[in-house]
């Protein structure tokens, strides 16, 4: 098998050292999910935390709950990317990471360095069926016990065992994972929608301090239970003239045998153009479509409605809410039409769907960062209304540990009259405004057109 290169970068003081080494292929892989992770030459011993320390220990079906838990991980890919590479995250939502080499439990701090240090690249282990940990930013080093401690060492550390000590059988966890949320990892504000066939889900990459993020990714799924992650669609800092972080909120619509991909980009929302809903997005503008400042409050969280009869609706705003037609060619407007919609309690990310002739309105409320975020709605007859307001239709259930569940999407199953929401919350059980998941739940009607409360789920 041919070997892959992998490029690593440091950064030195104020000097960068970019290092490109020879891989070989892999075979090796662990699947995102909940999973526990058995040492090879420690019997019934396992990779767990204790005191936000990474060690190896004993656990049966006698073990405590708590043990059992602190010995199941949820595997997401990587936080740092790299193919075939993944993080952990503990059901108190840290992840585990490295810091002077010693493995430990931290929460996410959103820096390029945590990202690295919570990332390992999947290899093959000392026994058949088994894996090793790669650092990802300390190639040669493993994730191996020593006198039952988790460190990542180089193999020159005690070598005549190194290869078992860093081995691992990958099992059933102890505890059983959540069905939710459907993305593993921390992605929020989720854009769905069906197209060519598929569903989509279209999230702002979560986990970064001040929501500072530049990438936006793609997920896809035929039956929104297994979701396929496409990678990064756009990236703003390298892609974009305008805009080099802040990559918030996207959304997706289709014309003209072309996908148009409005997003926020420091505080300005754009659009990028593909031929395909995974790009790659080019920006066709060279410029915002909607610039900072252009009316009250920030022009973010934009949302793009297409009619039944083809005809196009920009939304955004946080504090205030707009709305204008698009031209045919999607990435323009008539700036003197552009409508503000009186809303009560509106906060952010409106969304607008159709249904059965009425328009809704659906929109965020309060903060992102309060537990009391939720979604409300207005029904309207026409696509700028006038809106009449309905109420709350998804709300926090602290008895889970439900916290912000909002920024909503809308999407319809083709040929049926079956709806989702797709939305975030604080990660469970310890995230917060800026460590936040993605999930989806049914969205039902009454018979007079009014939606149902959302019941938001594990």
């Amino acid at each position: 098998m041919k070997p892959v290169a992998r490029a690593l970068t440091v950064v030195l003081g104020a000097s960068v050292v970019t290092a490109v080494a020879a891989q070989p292929a892999f075979a090796a892989e662990i699947s995102t999910g909940a999973r526990s992770l058995q040492s090879v030459n420690v019997s019934g011993s396992y990779l767990r935390h204790a005191d936000y320390l990474g060690s190896i220990a004993a656990v049966s079906a006698s073990s405590s709950a708590q043990v059992k838990s602190d010995a199941t991980f949820t595997v997401t890919p990587g936080l740092a990317g790299g193919v075939g590479c993944v993080s952990f995250q503990a059901a108190n939502g840290m992840w585990l990471r490295h810091r002077d080499y010693r493995v430990r439990l931290e929460t996410n701090a959103g820096t390029a360095t945590f990202l690295a240090d919570a990332t390992f690249c999947v290899r093959d282990g000392s026994v058949t069926g088994s894996v090793r940990l790669e650092s990802f930013n300390f190639p040669g080093r493993f994730l191996r016990h020593r006198d039952s401690q988790l460190w990542v060492d180089a193999s020159t550390t005690n070598p005549n065992t190194f290869a078992a000590d860093s081995s691992f059988r990958v099992g059933t966890p102890w505890v059983a994972g959540r069905r939710s949320p459907v993305i593993k990892g921390l992605y929020a504000d989720p854009n769905i929608a069906y197209l060519a066939g598929r569903y989509y889900i279209y999230p702002t990459t979560d986990g970064y301090n001040g929501w500072s993020g530049s990438r936006f990714k793609a997920f896809s799924s035929t039956d929104l239970v297994n979701w396929t992650d496409h990678g990064t669609i756009l990236d703003v800092g390298p892609q974009i003239s305008w805009a080099a972080d802040r990559a918030w909120a996207p959304t997706i619509a289709s014309a003209n045998g072309r996908y148009y991909f409005y997003f926020s980009g420091a505080t300005n929302i754009g659009v990028a153009t593909a031929t395909s809903p995974t790009g790659p997005f080019t920006d066709p503008l060279g410029r915002p479509l909607v610039a900072a400042g252009f009316k009250s409050g920030q022009m973010i969280d934009p949302h793009v409605f297409t009619d039944t009869d083809g005809v196009s609706y920009l939304y955004w705003g946080n504090g205030y809410s707009y709305g204008v037609r698009l031209n045919a060619d999607m990435i323009s407007y008539d700036a003197s039409q552009v409508r503000t919609f009186s809303l009560p309690n509106f906060r952010e990310a409106p969304f607008v769907f159709k249904r059965n002739n009425i328009y809704y309105m659906t929109y965020s409320v309060d903060d992102t960062g309060s537990e009391n975020y939720h979604v409300e709605y207005s029904t309207g007859s026409t696509p700028f209304g006038p809106w009449t307001h309905r109420g709350t239709i998804l709300a926090k259930n602290l008895s889970l540990g439900i916290k912000g569940p909002a920024h909503q999407s809308v999407v319809k199953a083709p040929d049926s009259d079956t709806w989702y929401m797709a939305y975030h919350r604080f990660a469970i059980p310890a995230g917060n405004g800026t460590n936040r998941e993605t999930t989806i739940d049914p969205m039902r009607f009454n018979a007079d057109g009014t939606i149902q409360p959302v019941i938001p789920t594990l």
